[in-house]
């Protein structure tokens, strides 16, 4: 053990070679996926040719099959199916170079999921290029394609002020955090519900909507109270996002916008800026969840407000797909958690 004269430099050395550790790690990793994926579109590609110089059809592949399973072993990953997937995996991405190089970093599990449940090409960029950028497990990655992530974070379809009220790098980021439309399926309450029961569900199942919202979220409390002068105010949820260092305020309304909640949320940010944020932080921003929305009178409602904010919709459904259950937090996790607060 280090004596304590050694101390420093010793807490400075493991530091710096367990960060070592985890970015070799994470570079075989890297380099695993890009050999086991180029083998496989090699493997596609060699299928698809000899299939257009002698006409194989799926007989051949799945004797194929059997004779890799002989050599290499029934979980080797090379049954009929999955030769049929290299086959598809090479006719998706053949023509395009770029992304051929881009899905050679994800791996095998990732890449059947996108060019499988992806049609699209712009679709299957945004899927692979978040993937890296956020290393999204694969059961995070099915939850963002069953909700259709890639169409409700269209810029198009959002609705804020962000680019008048946040500094251009700020700006982009708060863009890249909202969303058009949240799913919020998995609270498995009605359309009826009222607010505050809404909200109430959010805060039981915490961690599904942490999830939902996307990466860089942390919870800091609901029914957050503010003051000024002998009065109290309190923001429904109340959020900081790390890669926008800043606060964000979720103000939650069962039913359709209307223009007085833009005003709210204003004041409410004026507030959270003067007596919360610290001085290092960057402005505070708030998101107005709606049930429903009219766009030109929510551009109306937004225009002039002199803090960055934004209006999304949201979507409840009360029965969760089966193929979500499993990866979603149990009830027995979600109480710890709260029991933590």
């Amino acid at each position: 053990m280090p004596n304590k004269l050694d101390a420093t430099h010793y807490t400075d050395f493991i530091v710096s070679l367990k960060e070592k550790i985890r970015h070799t790690k994470q570079k075989t990793i890297l380099s695993v996926n890009r050999q086991l994926t180029d083998l496989y579109f090699e493997i596609g590609k060699e299928i698809v040719t000899k299939q257009a110089l002698f006409g194989w059809g799926k007989s051949v592949v799945e004797q194929m099959a059997k004779d890799l399973q002989n050599e290499f072993g029934k979980r080797s990953g090379y049954s009929s199916a999955n030769l049929w997937r290299m086959r598809n995996f090479y006719i998706s991405y053949e023509k395009d170079t770029n992304l051929a190089q881009l899905v050679r970093d994800l791996p095998w599990s990732h890449n059947i999921l996108i060019f499988e449940k992806c049609k699209e090409i712009d679709e299957r960029v945004y899927y692979i290029k978040n993937t890296l950028e956020f290393g999204w497990s694969r059961n995070v990655l099915i939850h963002h394609i069953k909700t259709d992530l890639y169409t409700r974070d269209q810029k198009a379809l959002k609705q804020n002020n962000f680019e008048k009220t946040l500094p251009a790098s700020v700006s982009e980021m708060a863009e890249e955090m909202m969303k058009s439309e949240y799913n919020l399926g998995f609270l498995g309450i009605g359309k009826e519900a009222k607010e505050r029961e809404l909200e109430s569900s959010i805060i039981e199942n915490i961690k599904k909507f942490l999830l939902e919202l996307g990466y860089g979220f942390s919870f800091i409390g609901n029914q957050y109270k503010l003051s000024l002068n002998e009065n109290e105010y309190f923001i429904d949820l109340l959020f900081f996002h790390r890669k926008l260092n800043a606060l964000v305020a979720i103000e939650l309304k069962v039913g359709k916008f209307k223009p007085e909640y833009a005003g709210k949320m204003n004041f409410y940010l004026n507030l959270l800026n003067d007596t919360v944020r610290m001085e290092h932080e960057n402005p505070a921003i708030g998101i107005i969840l709606c049930s429903d929305k009219e766009s030109l009178e929510v551009e109306y409602a937004i225009q002039n407000t002199n803090q960055p904010l934004g209006v999304s919709t949201y979507t409840i459904e009360r029965n969760l797909p089966v193929e979500l259950k499993h990866f979603l937090p149990t009830s027995e996790e979600i109480s710890e958690v709260l029991d933590a607060k």
